[in-house]
């Protein structure tokens, strides 16, 4: 089947006519190495449509005043360098593979996270303001209506402790309501 252009099909006098050559420089070029056809079972030279093209260059290269040795060596570069290119977008295929692997492979570890093992505990804390009563009859003595009562949350690494320290109660803080005041909630 005729499905890429290395299947040698043409035969030398085809292949000479397609390229613009004469058949013996064809023989020529192929002792050299400079375009190496195909070979059937009987030795006989066949040319892919790849060897046509590469035909064609050495006779532009040969034109323009490049000797044989030279056409040979641009034609190994090239052929060098088509190699690296084909290399190239296949090192880059399996790069773009082992990079969708590797997002794959850290979305799986996130999504292993236990999130309820990390609770942020939150406390009550009991503050008390008060505003004192200036006038001289209520100097001694503070209205109920005076002291304001707030409650609010509060979430510090000393409310996250669950335990008393050694040795008793804890010193009056903010985030420890049944020390406030002398009294608890």
């Amino acid at each position: 089947m005729l499905d890429d252009d290395t299947t040698p099909v043409f035969v030398i006098s085809v292949a000479a006519q397609l390229a613009g050559l004469h058949p013996q420089t064809l023989r020529a070029y192929d002792r050299l190495g400079l375009v190496s056809p195909g070979r059937t079972s009987g030795r006989g030279r066949r040319y892919s449509a790849r060897d046509i093209r590469q035909l064609r260059e050495v006779q532009k290269l040969s034109q323009e005043g490049i000797n044989l040795a030279g056409i040979k060596r641009i034609l190994e570069l090239e052929n060098e360098v088509n190699a690296l290119r084909r290399q190239i977008v296949e090192l880059q295929v399996a790069l773009e593979a082992a990079e969708a692997r590797v997002v794959d492979e850290v979305a799986a570890v996130h999504a292993s996270y236990r999130r309820e093992l990390v609770p942020r505990p939150r406390s009550r804390a009991m503050v008390l303001a008060w505003k004192p009563a200036w006038t001289t009859a209520a100097a001694s003595a503070v209205n109920e209506a005076d002291v304001i009562t707030a409650e609010i949350l509060v979430d510090t690494p000393a409310s996250r402790r669950d335990e008393q320290p050694e040795g008793g109660s804890r010193e009056p803080t903010p985030t420890n309501p049944q020390t406030i005041g002398g009294g608890g909630r």
